[in-house]
C-alpha cells in the first residue's frame, strides 16, 4: 500500500487499485512516514472503505481523535463479537463503537453518566449480544483503565444489534423501544407478568422483532389472506383478539399502520402461546 495522506502516527489514507480513498490504522504504522512511502502491511490494525461507509472527512476527523487504544479494543471487540454470536456484523460498527467508547470515556472524565433507559429491554430483547456487550464494557474498562458504568455495555449491544441488522432492520433504539412498547400492551391486557426464559417468550421475541420492523418500515406481510381461518382463531382465541386489536391501535395512532389479517392473526396465535404458560 502506498501512503496518500498522513492524519497521525497511527492513520493513513491510502489509494486502493480503484483509486479510492481508503483509510488505514494500527499502532505507529505511519511513524516517520510520508506521502508516497510503502506501509508494511504487518502493522495495520483495521482498513476503512470510505466509499462504503461515511463521508470522507468526517472519518478522517474521527480516526484522527480516537486514541490508538480505542481503535485497538475495538478490533477486538468486533472479532469477539464475530465469533461469539456467528452473526454478519457490518464494518461499520467500528466507526460507531469508537465514537461511542471516545464520547463514553470523555463523560466519564467530566463526571457525566447517561441512562439507558432501554437497558432491561435491552436485556431481553437481544440476549446474547447483551452478553457480548458485557464482556466488551470488561475489555474497554481493564484496556483504557476506565469505570464505565454498566449502562454501556447495553449502548454497545445497540450498536452491535443495528450492526447486525444493518439495512434490513434499520435502528435498534426505536426497535427495541416498539417492541418494548408492544409487550407491555400483551402484560398489562392479561395482567400476567411473562417468564422472559421461557421458550414462547423466545419464539414471540423472534416474531415480534419482524413485525415491529414491518411497521417502522411500511411493509405489510407477505403471504395471501385466509379469511376463514382468521375468523376461526379470532373466535377461539377471543381475549387474544382483542389484545391485537389494542395494539393495532397503538400502531396505528403512533406509527399509521394498519395490521392485515395474515399479521393479527399470526400475532394472535404467538401471543395465545405465551400467555398460556402464564395463567
Amino acid at each position: 500500500m502506498i501512503i496518500h495522506k498522513v492524519l497521525n502516527n497511527n492513520v493513513v489514507i491510502v489509494l486502493d487499485e480503484k483509486n479510492e480513498e481508503q483509510v488505514v490504522t494500527g499502532r505507529g504504522l505511519a511513524f516517520k512516514k510520508r506521502p508516497g512511502d510503502v506501509l508494511a502491511e504487518k502493522n495495520i490494525t483495521q482498513v476503512f472503505n470510505l466509499a462504503k461507509n461515511q463521508p470522507s472527512n468526517k472519518v478522517q476527523e474521527l480516526l484522527k481523535e480516537v486514541p490508538v487504544d480505542i481503535i485497538e479494543v475495538v478490533d477486538d471487540i468486533v472479532k469477539y463479537a464475530r465469533t461469539k454470536l456467528n452473526k454478519e456484523i457490518s464494518d461499520s460498527v467500528y466507526l460507531f463503537l469508537m465514537d461511542h467508547i471516545n464520547g463514553a470515556i470523555e463523560r466519564e472524565k467530566e463526571g457525566i453518566a447517561l441512562k439507558n433507559i432501554l437497558i432491561w429491554d435491552i436485556k431481553r430483547f437481544f440476549p446474547e449480544e447483551y452478553l457480548v456487550g458485557k464482556d466488551a464494557l470488561k475489555m474497554v474498562n481493564e484496556k483504557m483503565n476506565t469505570t464505565l458504568s454498566k449502562e454501556e455495555a447495553g449502548f454497545i449491544t445497540l450498536h452491535l444489534v443495528n450492526s447486525e441488522m444493518s439495512d434490513k432492520f434499520g435502528n435498534a433504539y426505536e426497535l427495541t423501544e416498539l417492541m418494548s412498547q408492544v409487550t407491555n400492551i400483551v402484560k398489562y391486557h392479561f395482567k400476567v407478568e411473562i417468564n422472559e426464559q421461557s421458550v414462547y417468550f423466545d419464539r414471540f421475541s423472534t416474531h415480534l422483532k419482524y413485525f415491529c420492523y414491518r411497521i417502522l418500515n411500511k411493509r405489510t406481510f407477505k403471504s395471501k389472506g385466509d379469511d376463514e381461518l382468521f375468523e376461526m382463531v379470532k373466535v377461539k382465541y377471543k381475549n387474544e383478539y382483542e389484545c391485537v386489536l389494542k395494539i393495532n391501535e397503538y400502531v396505528k395512532q403512533r406509527y399509521m399502520y394498519q395490521m392485515p389479517k395474515e399479521e393479527q392473526l399470526y400475532l394472535m396465535i404467538h401471543i395465545a402461546k405465551l400467555v398460556s404458560t402464564e395463567q
